[in-house]
């Protein structure tokens, strides 16, 4: 079963997109959950239901929010393209944030949980021994939450792998240059080439079952308890 060039910048843009969203959200993600599990801020379930709210809404809608966001009619993407010169819209850049803000809820939500589930006992003491708050974070809090890190890291991914809806509204499904993995089946699917579609399916099931066992593996090594 051989790939065709297509298939393989489909895969090989898939895949390298789905580690650099988790390089621009992860930061962003841990800050974000910090505050869901552990600040006293009132306003913060209005967070948690903005950061949520991708889970819910159907993809395409989080698509169209992003290609209004970014389009150069919009502030953003015209001050982006003035300043920087910098086009997002039918672009590789524009599958990384679309896969980065469908996969950001799992993300948060996983470290979130795991933040939850750290000893408020511990961070307490810590503080009253004069540790500052950053310092508790980083050597209590982050530590300790590495099980819901490494998990939602791989959600994230893993999500990614299989974004569809959101990238074709704002990357479209360019063979070379913006299609996925996804874009490639639904585009194969439509015409009828049943066979390249199924043969897709295959790889991504696999690429995404070894990522989820690679993790585990790498995760019980170092966390054996």
């Amino acid at each position: 079963m051989s790939l065709s060039p297509t298939e393989i910048a489909a895969l090989w843009l898939s895949v390298k997109a789905g580690f650099l969203s988790l390089a621009l959200m992860l930061p962003f993600g841990i800050a974000v959950a910090w505050v869901l599990a552990k600040s006293s801020w009132r306003v913060k379930s209005v967070l948690n239901s903005l950061v949520m709210l991708p889970l819910v809404l159907p993809p395409v809608v989080s698509g169209y929010f992003l290609l209004m966001l970014f389009s150069k009619r919009s502030p953003v993407g015209y001050f982006l393209d003035r300043a920087f010169g910098l086009e997002i819209v039918f672009t590789w850049k524009a599958v990384v944030i679309a896969i980065s803000v469908i996969s950001f809820p799992l993300v948060v939500q996983s470290i979130v949980l795991s933040m939850q589930t750290v000893h408020p006992d511990m961070e307490a003491s810590a503080r009253a021994l004069g540790a500052k708050p950053f310092r508790v974070f980083r050597t209590i809090t982050l530590p300790l939450s590495v099980r819901g890190i490494v998990g939602g890291s791989i959600l994230g991914f893993c999500r990614g792998l299989g974004e569809f809806g959101a990238t074709m509204m704002l990357a479209g499904n360019i063979p070379g240059q913006t299609q996925t993995v996804s874009s490639a089946i639904y585009t194969y699917a439509q015409v009828g080439k049943d066979e390249n579609a199924f043969r897709l399916v295959i790889v991504l099931t696999v690429v995404a079952f070894v990522a989820l066992r690679f993790a585990e593996r790498l995760y019980l090594k170092r966390l054996p308890y």
